[in-house]
């Protein structure tokens, strides 16, 4: 083959995965509102927190897993990240549930509910609704570890 048929095999590829590519995006701007795309694409608070106050994990039926940490100062959440092996509705769903956390108290956090993540990001499809409860139930799980080692410093303190 020649340098010039390689260029040209080459370019034809690029043009495919170009294709594809652009019905990819085509098909998740069907299936989910702008916000949804925004948050997988640019999520916040995606990243591993060294030595969290509080941190929790949820296993969802469908293989995707969350986990959420958590910083508190004076009882409310200074700082929440998550990571997840999830799609990208997981991703999304997790990062807004983060954003929505930030700084509230930890009662009003534990209030949070799955509708409130799908409400914030205009909706999920029905198929992957269940990614706002994995990302509720990982930061309830967050909550209730700060409170038991809270717990456990009052008793070896007191």
């Amino acid at each position: 083959m020649t340098e010039q048929q390689h260029d040209e095999q080459e370019s034809e590829l690029d043009r495919i995965v170009a294709n594809i590519a652009e019905m990819l995006a085509e098909q998740d701007n069907e299936t989910y509102s702008p916000k949804v795309i925004h948050e997988f694409k640019n999520p916040s608070n995606l990243a591993h927190m060294d030595d969290p106050d509080g941190q929790g994990i949820s296993d969802g039926l469908c293989g995707d897993t969350m986990m959420v940490c958590l910083k508190i100062e004076d009882g409310r959440i200074s700082r929440c990240t998550f990571e997840t092996d999830g799609c990208g509705a997981t991703v999304a769903c997790g990062s807004m549930l983060t954003r929505i956390a930030a700084g509230m108290s930890l009662e009003d956090a534990s209030n949070i509910d799955p509708e409130q993540v799908l409400s914030a990001l205009d909706g999920l499809p029905e198929g992957h609704r269940h990614c706002a409860t994995l990302a509720v139930i990982a930061l309830k799980n967050a909550v209730r570890d700060f409170v038991k080692r809270q717990a456990a410093d009052a008793e070896e303190g007191g």
